[in-house]
C-alpha cells in the first residue's frame, strides 16, 4: 500500500511542476507574434501530453497489479437446467359460423304471409313465409287432373296390349302422353314450391327484413336472416412461416375480452391455400357455445401452442450480448471458491423461440452451468466476480 501511495504522490508532484513550468513558458510565447515560435511551442506541448498519457497508463497498470484491496464486481447467477417449454403464437380472430344465412325469395310476387317473428326458433324446412303464386296452384290442379287421365288411359292401353288387343302405336302414344303429363306436373310443383319460403337449417330468426304485403323478387329482396349458434368457430389468418408447426388439433387458448370468457380448445381445420396478398393461411378453431352467449363477429384473442420442448434451457433475454460478428453470448462463472468468487467466462450460444422476457437456448449451455444474471453487462471475460445470490 505504501508503494502505491509513493507512486501516486510522485506522479502528482511531476505533473504539478510540469504544469507550472509549461504555463509560464506558454504565457511568454503568447506575447510574441512570431508564428514559427507559436507552432513550435504547440508541438512541444503535444509531445509532452503524449508522454504524460503513456506514463499515466503505466502507473495505472502498476497500481492495479499492486492493489490488493481492489473491488470485485458483485453479480447474481442462475443455474442452467432443463425444463418444459411451451411456445405460443398470439393472434387475433373473429367468431363466425357457417350457419348464418340471409334468405332471399326464389319467386316474384307479393309476400302474402309471414309465419315467424324475430328471435323465434325454427327447425329445418319449417315454413317461414308464403308468396302469392299468381294462379299457379289452380294450374297445378288442372294439370294434375290431365295427368290422372293420362295415367288411366295408359294403364288401360297397357292391359289391352298385353292381351294382344289394339295396335302398338296406341300403346306407345298413351305411354308418352302419361310421361309428359307427369313431367309437367313435377315442373309446376317445383314452381309452386318456390312460393313457400322454408328454413334451410334449424336455428333462430335473427331478423325479419321484409314485412308482409311487400312485393319481392328473386335475388333482390332479402326476407330473413337466420343463424344457428350451435356450430360456432373462430377464423384467423396465420403467417405462412408457421404452416409446418400450426396444424389440425393444435391446442389453443381462446379469450373473448368483451365476455370475460377463456376457453381451451383445438384447431379443427387449416387451409391448404396461401393468400398471395398477405402471405397467410386460414385456420378454424372450435368454440363451444352451450349458453348461446357467443355471437358471430365477436373479436377473440388466440394463443396457439405451436412448439413444445421437454428439455429446454430458458434464460432472461436481457443477459444475452452480441459481438461485432453478430454472435450471441452469455457469461458463466467457473472455479467458484468458498467465498463465492469465480472467474467469468464467455460462452457462445444459439437461441430459439422467445416468450415474454425469456428465450430458449438451443446450443452452448449445459445443465449445471452458473450463468451470470444481474451484472452481466458490466464484466469482461477472465474477470473475478463475486456471487451474491440470496
Amino acid at each position: 500500500m505504501k508503494k502505491i501511495l509513493t507512486l501516486i504522490l510522485a506522479s502528482l508532484i511531476l505533473i504539478s511542476c510540469g504544469d507550472k513550468t509549461s504555463s509560464k513558458s506558454v504565457e511568454k510565447t503568447l506575447k510574441t507574434d512570431n508564428i514559427k515560435k507559436l507552432i513550435k511551442k504547440r508541438d512541444e506541448l503535444l509531445t509532452t501530453q503524449e508522454t504524460l498519457s503513456e506514463n499515466i497508463q503505466k502507473l495505472n497498470a502498476k497500481i492495479e497489479a499492486l492493489d490488493t484491496t481492489k473491488k470485485v464486481p458483485l453479480i447474481t447467477s442462475i443455474i442452467a437446467k432443463k425444463e418444459l417449454y411451451n411456445h405460443y403464437l398470439e393472434l387475433q380472430g373473429n367468431v363466425t359460423t357457417k350457419n348464418l344465412v340471409v334468405i332471399y325469395p326464389e319467386f316474384a310476387g307479393t309476400l302474402t304471409k309471414v309465419f315467424v317473428k324475430e328471435g323465434q326458433k325454427v327447425v329445418k324446412n319449417q315454413l317461414l313465409a308464403k308468396i302469392e303464386d299468381g294462379g299457379l296452384s289452380q294450374q297445378l290442379v288442372q294439370l294434375q287432373i290431365q295427368a290422372d287421365l293420362a295415367k288411366t288411359t295408359f294403364e288401360r292401353q297397357k292391359r289391352l296390349w298385353e292381351q294382344k288387343i289394339g295396335s302398338e302405336i296406341q300403346f306407345l302414344q298413351a305411354e308418352a302422353s302419361y310421361k309428359a303429363q307427369t313431367k309437367a306436373v313435377e315442373q309446376l310443383k317445383k314452381q309452386v314450391a318456390k312460393t313457400e319460403v322454408k328454413a334451410p337449417f334449424s336455428g333462430i330468426i335473427d331478423d325479419v327484413i321484409t314485412e308482409q304485403g311487400t312485393v319481392v323478387a328473386p335475388g333482390q329482396s332479402a326476407l330473413f336472416r337466420i343463424v344457428n349458434l350451435n356450430n360456432m368457430y373462430i377464423e384467423t389468418e396465420i403467417p405462412e412461416k408457421y404452416i409446418g408447426s400450426i396444424t389440425k388439433n393444435k391446442k389453443v387458448t381462446v379469450t373473448i375480452p368483451i365476455l370475460g370468457l377463456t376457453v381451451n380448445t383445438k384447431i379443427r381445420q387449416t387451409s391448404n391455400f396461401i393468400n398471395p396478398a398477405n402471405r397467410t393461411f386460414k385456420a378454424e378453431i372450435n368454440i363451444p357455445n352451450k349458453k348461446d352467449e357467443i355471437k358471430p363477429n365477436l373479436s377473440a384473442k388466440l394463443k396457439i401452442n405451436d412448439y413444445v420442448n421437454d428439455n429446454a434451457f430458458l434464460i432472461p433475454l436481457s443477459i444475452i450480448s452480441e459481438n461485432a460478428e453478430g454472435k450471441q453470448y452469455v457469461y458463466i462463472v467457473n472455479n467458484i471458491n468458498n467465498k463465492n468468487e469465480g472467474v467469468a467466462e464467455r460462452i457462445y450460444i444459439k437461441t430459439g423461440y422467445t416468450q415474454g422476457d425469456l428465450i430458449e437456448i438451443t446450443e452452448g449451455l449445459k445443465a449445471g452451468m452458473e450463468i451470470i444474471n444481474e451484472g452481466a453487462r458490466n464484466i469482461r471475460e477472465g474477470q473475478t466476480v463475486k456471487i451474491i445470490n440470496n
